[in-house]
This record gives C-alpha cells, sequence and structure tokens, in this order.
C-alpha cells in the first residue's frame, strides 16, 4: 500500500510563499502521477497541480504563474512551491498519488488517483 506524507504547510501572510513536499513509500511503486488537490471549507477538492513521471505537468487556474510543482523521482517526493500567496489559497491541501498512464493530459480528478495524503492546513492571511 502507498503511503503519502505532506508536510510543509502552515500560516503565511498574502503575498508571501510556502513549499509543500508529499513523499511516498511502500507498494509497487507503478505510481505515475503525483499531485495535489486542495479543499476549503464548504468547497469541492479542487485540482491545484500534478506532474508525471516524465515531467508532464497540469495547473489549475487559479494558482497558474504562481505555484510551480517538481518531482524527484528517485526520492518519490513531489513539491509545490507556492508565491505570491492570497487569502484565497487558503485550504486544506492533500497530496495524491495516481497509477493512470497514457492520456493525453495528466489525471486532473479525483477518482483517477489511488492514495491519498491526510492533508496539511495553509493559512493565508490578509
Amino acid at each position: 500500500q502507498v503511503k503519502l506524507v505532506e508536510s510543509g504547510g502552515g500560516l503565511v501572510q498574502a503575498g508571501g510563499s510556502l513549499r509543500l513536499s508529499c513523499a511516498a513509500s511502500g507498494g509497487d511503486f507503478s505510481i505515475n502521477a503525483m499531485g495535489w488537490f486542495r479543499q476549503a471549507a464548504d468547497e469541492q477538492h479542487e485540482l491545484v497541480a500534478t506532474i508525471e513521471r516524465d515531467g508532464a505537468t497540469k495547473y489549475g487556474d487559479s494558482v497558474k504563474g504562481r505555484f510551480t510543482i517538481s518531482r524527484d523521482n528517485a526520492k518519490n517526493t513531489v513539491y509545490l512551491q507556492m508565491n505570491s500567496l492570497r487569502p484565497e489559497d487558503t485550504a486544506v491541501y492533500y497530496c495524491a498519488a495516481s497509477k493512470r498512464n497514457g492520456g493525453l493530459l495528466p489525471p486532473q480528478y479525483q477518482y483517477e488517483y489511488a492514495y491519498w495524503g491526510q492533508g496539511t492546513q495553509v493559512t493565508v492571511s490578509s
């Protein structure tokens, strides 16, 4: 069973930066995409960013140009660099991993991700 452990959340002022990390362990390691979703209070899960093993990425529209996703395949770790943070970025951020391969785009929907972390809170104050 794949286990995902997130770190790096916290409280930051608007305009600031945070870096989230997610380390994967266990399982047979046929993971392709690793990504981040977020869920604000009373909202649905929203794709933040995802990256496939070959480096292909997809970002949610609200974070394009501000957030950067990267991964270290040797360490089975994915990172999310979040810059120019806004109060509306406040949410619980979840790391997720998908075995899905072969699509034209990286997997972008929750149901495509079989493994999930516990979540880390990011709070941006105005």
